[in-house]
């Protein structure tokens, strides 16, 4: 049965999209708005990132050498 509500709603559309002109149809200026709030916002982003890595500072601890290990067997110490 859903899937007959599915193809119902689905017919019901077509007509509504065969009265739209391609040509006609653009974002407008709600599109706009929208992708210079989000551009703005990107850019805000990336100036506090850059500002925040500007700030890091740090610095690689040097590699200690390996203590080496003793030519002999090593025995246990017991009490």
């Amino acid at each position: 049965m859903p899937d007959m509500y599915a193809t119902q709603a689905l017919t019901n559309l077509v007509p509504l999209a065969e009265e739209l002109d391609k040509n006609k149809v653009t974002p407008g200026v709600l599109g706009f708005i929208v992708f210079a709030v989000l551009a703005v916002g990107v850019w805000l982003l990336m100036k506090s990132m850059n500002r925040h890595m500007g700030r890091v500072d740090f610095e690689e601890a040097p590699e200690e050498p390996a203590a080496p290990e003793p030519a002999g067997p090593v025995s246990a110490k017991r009490k």
